[in-house]
């Protein structure tokens, strides 16, 4: 699921914790936060999930969970006034959205194999930002799916040019380019979910 911020937070109900909790960020950080718990509520309550205003928690990692609900992997992303989420019975998920920026000549070579890369290049500036969106928050969300962020070496994920689904190692993956107004990448793992 994702959705604007301020849409987020001008549709949804949210949690006095959660409310709480963005209190201790800058403005645009505290914006964020708690629209990504609020559209994670959201989402819960649409799958018969609902935890009540229960906490939203996070791993030393910054991965987070819901207490006293292993059973139920949960993941959240923010970028620019973005924020998404996503759920998974008896698995866990990934997720990130990504507003297209700039990007280094470095970067798009170790993200992407070289005849991509080459074609990349090869764009106008703006369709060359978001497609390189596309294919990173694949490889984040991927990573995410196992536990790791950036320490995961996300660019080690192989994801293709224009690419809307495929596995890496016992993850699966998509990216939605039809459906959603940013790029956004989904990941799932076939594991369980460890007790937290």
């Amino acid at each position: 699921m994702v959705g604007r911020s301020e849409e987020v937070l001008e549709a949804l109900p949210v949690a006095v914790r959660d409310r709480a909790a963005a209190s201790r960020f800058p403005p645009w950080r505290a914006e964020e936060y708690a629209a990504s718990r609020t559209l994670l509520r959201a989402l819960l309550r649409e799958i018969g999930e609902d935890v009540a205003g229960g906490p939203v928690a996070a791993h030393p990692s910054g991965r987070p969970y819901l207490p006293g609900r292993p059973d139920l992997g949960v993941s959240l992303s923010h970028s620019s006034g973005w924020v998404a989420a996503a759920v998974g019975r008896g698995r866990d998920v990934g997720v990130d959205v990504q507003t297209p920026a700039a990007v280094g000549d470095r970067l798009l070579r170790l993200c992407c194999p070289p005849a991509d890369a080459e074609a990349l290049f090869g764009m106008p500036e703006a369709r060359r930002r978001r497609e390189f969106a596309w294919i990173f928050t694949v490889q984040e969300a991927c990573v995410k799916a196992v536990g790791r962020g950036l320490s995961g070496r996300p660019w080690n994920v192989p994801v293709s040019l224009g690419q809307q689904t495929g596995d890496w190692g016992r993850v699966s993956w998509c990216a939605p380019r039809g459906g959603e107004p940013v790029p956004v990448g989904c990941a799932w793992n076939a594991s369980t979910p460890k007790a937290s």
